[in-house]
């Protein structure tokens, strides 16, 4: 892939004076005796220095240790690396340290809803609540709290709840199937469960009270389930066993909250794999890792400030929540939403950025290409002079993209296409304020992350396509996983790859460029392989969606001839079709783009693209299914019916 050597974009002088990450780097230049005075001379000191680097990140950010720790990084041996070692602190006591301000810590907007606001104070009063009533119902250290809710204020008032005593929080959207819920609570057998009665999307409402029922039937270790009331005022909860309203729970007297020290790496999420192809795994992160990789996130890579307002559009099922809700600790307002994006229409987000005064604006790849598709331009439509930064993920911004966000979105906004993912519950590669921006490109690797491109050799390189890993250990990288006392899923899902080299292979194809950004190009996971060369589904995605009569589409391999062949799936966009010169089209751009070995074998039109909840293509579930796979865990899936449009197809017989 070949990007512009020019910037899109370049920061002005006095962004660079004011940044969070011009103070830091004074600060290490001071505290260390360094003369460092550009990003590279920053990050390669980050990742060669470890102990030094992420307790100067511990310091500079103000992270609260109630026990301080006797060494900063003990075994580095991956996946067992020893942080902070004798260290202990509580997640909720950092995020809720500005409690003694009236300052707004939350703004909750749902589909259709008015505005709801909570400053940190009423935060604080909330949590103190519910903390008391998680212990009245025999809730301790170590013991799960689910969330089958929207992303609204209550489910960030339980989660610090949780914390504060030690218990471990998880999460999933009130969209998911019922399959989908037991697949995850099952595994891990909450205490509580925190649901709303229902939610809205799209400008329809939704139960969520009769799959809560049978939830709380099959999962016995459930004593609990605290219903919010959203979609109704006084919602009939008679048939929920052991089923309270949420203003009866918190019904005490609590003003304080007694934090529960625990140590660094005692577990604070419990997140999941996607679970399109199997049960998913359950994925433990860390109290201390969490809290100083969202930090380092948030304050220097981001350059959150308390006057900021952050915004990311999720749910309560993707990591991203969780990254949002660490924004309490740099003391900005965070902003949730729960609804469709789109709705009334593809505005709606830019308008509520108005309206609050939204300063950081996060979103996925997909729903710019939906504005793009729909032309929508900001101008005119909505005020955005506020927004100082667009971040997005979910899958590769394309050229395409950076372009649309620039010139119809808006011109002086930082773009930090960022990517990391569940795993990590944060970022392998990200934005900086004080970078220029490249059209396809992420800024820059995360300071601390030791990010490398590895050839087939197992050899790093520069400006090639290559596998992303890790070759050192960082604090986000999961403690466990749940029901794995022998780290077997673990260590197969990070390090069987490269046996004897003790690193992370993270499962992304990337090419770090010579002036250190790096590009995306798609899973290597669900890498093609014709004749023996692995191809990124990236790279024909970023040809294909330069044609403005398709709408959308899927890559995949199938296995033909004992070989791979590529197969591209499409969906046309109204009033127009798949002739023989728009396949000619095609094929000829990807090969000059490209190489010939990314030219499909069939491009066939289809219906419809599985999607994850999440908004993420699901390739490797359609590629099962072409080769004569089953695919039985469907409750991923945004539209699961999806699915069976890719069985016998007769194109795919020769």
């Amino acid at each position: 892939m070949s990007c512009s050597k020019k910037p899109v974009w370049v920061p002005s002088e006095e962004r660079i004076k004011n940044a969070n990450i011009t103070k830091y780097t004074s600060y290490v230049n001071s505290r260390y005796g360094k003369n460092f005075n550009s990003y590279d001379q920053l990050y390669n000191w980050s990742v060669t220095d470890l102990d030094n680097f992420w307790e100067s990140i511990a310091d500079f950010t103000g992270i609260k240790f109630q026990k301080k720790y006797t060494k900063v990084l003990g075994s580095s041996k991956m996946p067992q690396a020893e942080w902070f070692v004798g260290s202990e602190l509580n997640f909720a006591e950092n995020l809720l340290k500005h409690s003694d301000k009236d300052k707004t810590a939350i703004v909750f907007k749902g589909e259709n809803q008015p505005i709801v606001k909570y400053s940190y104070k009423e935060l604080y009063q909330i949590v103190a609540k519910l903390s008391k009533a998680l212990k009245d119902a025999g809730v301790k250290k170590g013991d799960r709290v689910a969330g089958f809710m929207p992303n609204m204020s209550e489910t960030v008032m339980a989660m610090l709840a949780t914390s504060s005593i030690g218990a471990i929080w998880s999460s999933c959207s009130p969209d998911f199937g019922f399959k989908g819920v037991m697949d995850r609570f099952g595994q891990i057998e909450p205490t509580v469960l925190f649901t709303a009665n229902g939610y809205f999307y799209g400008g329809k409402k939704f139960d969520s009270l009769e799959k809560i029922q049978t939830v709380v039937n099959e999962i016995k270790s459930i004593k609990k389930v605290v219903v919010v009331p959203y979609t109704e005022k006084d919602p009939d909860i008679s048939k929920v066993k052991n089923g309270v309203v949420f203003k009866d729970f918190i019904n005490n007297n609590a003003t304080k909250i007694d934090f529960e020290p625990v140590p660094f790496n005692h577990p604070l999420y419990i997140l999941y794999s996607s679970g399109t192809t199997g049960t998913p795994k359950c994925i433990c992160h860390g109290v201390g890792g969490t809290l100083i990789q969202h930090a380092k996130e948030h304050i220097i890579h981001a350059d959150l400030k308390e006057d900021d307002v952050l915004f990311y559009y999720t749910t309560c099922g993707w990591m991203m929540w969780n990254w949002l809700v660490s924004g309490l600790f740099a003391g900005a307002t965070i902003v949730l939403y729960d609804g469709n994006p789109a709705f009334p229409d593809i505005s709606a987000l830019w308008k509520l950025a108005e309206e609050v005064g939204i300063t950081i604006f996060g979103t996925s790849a997909k729903f710019i290409s939906i504005m793009e598709q729909e032309n929508f331009k900001a101008e005119g439509v909505c005020n955005l002079s506020k927004i100082k930064t667009i971040c997005s993920t979910g899958s590769p911004l394309t050229v395409e993209n950076f372009e649309y966000v620039y010139t119809k979105v808006k011109s002086d906004v930082l773009l930090a296409s960022i990517s990391g993912g569940t795993d990590i519950v944060s970022c392998f590669v990200l934005g900086c304020p004080t970078l220029p921006v490249y059209l396809g490109e992420i800024q820059c690797r995360g300071l601390g992350m030791a990010v490398e491109a590895w050839d087939d050799n197992a050899k790093p390189v520069i400006s090639q396509k290559a596998e992303l890993v890790c070759v050192k250990p960082a604090p986000s990288m999961p403690v466990f996983f749940w029901n794995d006392p022998k780290f077997e899923k673990y260590i197969s899902s990070y390090f069987d790859y490269y046996k004897d080299k003790n690193v992370w292979r993270h499962g992304d194809f990337i090419e770090i460029t010579k002036h250190g950004g790096v590009i995306i190009y798609g899973r290597s996971d669900a890498t093609l392989n014709p004749g023996g060369v692995r191809i990124g589904t990236a790279e024909i995605y970023r040809v294909v969606e330069t044609f403005d009569e398709i709408k959308d589409s899927l890559v995949v391999g199938q296995n033909f001839q004992d070989d791979v062949r590529v197969i591209l799936f499409l969906i046309m966009k109204d009033g127009h079709q798949l002739t023989d010169q728009l396949i000619s089209s095609l094929k000829t751009k990807i090969r000059t783009e490209t190489t010939p070995r990314h030219v499909p074998a069939k491009i066939i039109t289809i219906s419809d693209i599985p999607y994850t909840l999440n908004g993420k293509k699901v390739e490797v579930a359609v590629n099962k299914i072409i080769n004569g796979g089953e695919v039985t865990n469907r409750d991923a899936l945004a539209n699961p019916a999806s699915l069976d449009l890719y069985k016998n197809i007769p194109a795919l017989q020769n």
